[in-house]
């Protein structure tokens, strides 16, 4: 399996401006510029991008994680907060809502530390990654 995205920039780096359209159609022609990536300007960049990957990739991981414990999570709510420091990521921290049946909070942040460790974007990063898990009733 292979998946691909585009990127298009037209001119300097801090008054050019360009879009970014991925395989799926979800993004198509998405406009991201120096304000949107360092300011408040309208549009995505790559770091917000890479922050919904590793939500998306995590929150998956940790239901199937959580299935092969032999738990069917409800619902799971993932938000991935991206450090972006002097030209690098540096971090990249999770907090997970679970409304999973059965599951001790004990048992959910084990499934929770499995699946930081272990979804491919987790791996794919060259940064610091933590997680913070609340079990909801």
């Amino acid at each position: 399996m292979k998946r691909h995205a585009t990127a298009v920039w037209n001119g300097s780096g801090k008054e050019g401006n360009g879009t970014v359209t991925t395989q799926s159609g979800t993004l198509s022609n998405t406009q991201y510029s120096y304000k949107s990536r360092f300011e408040e300007g309208t549009g995505t960049n790559p770091e917000e991008l890479i922050a919904a990957a590793h939500a998306g990739c995590f929150t998956m991981k940790l239901s199937f994680v959580l299935g092969e414990a032999g738990f069917t999570p409800e619902s799971l709510e993932t938000t991935s907060s991206i450090n972006f420091e002097n030209g690098a990521l540096t971090a990249s921290h999770l907090v997970v809502k679970g409304k999973v049946p059965g599951i001790s909070k004990e048992k959910f942040a084990e499934c929770v530390k499995n699946a930081e460790e272990n979804c491919p974007i987790s791996k794919v990063l060259n940064l610091k990654i933590s997680s913070e898990a609340t079990l909801e009733a």
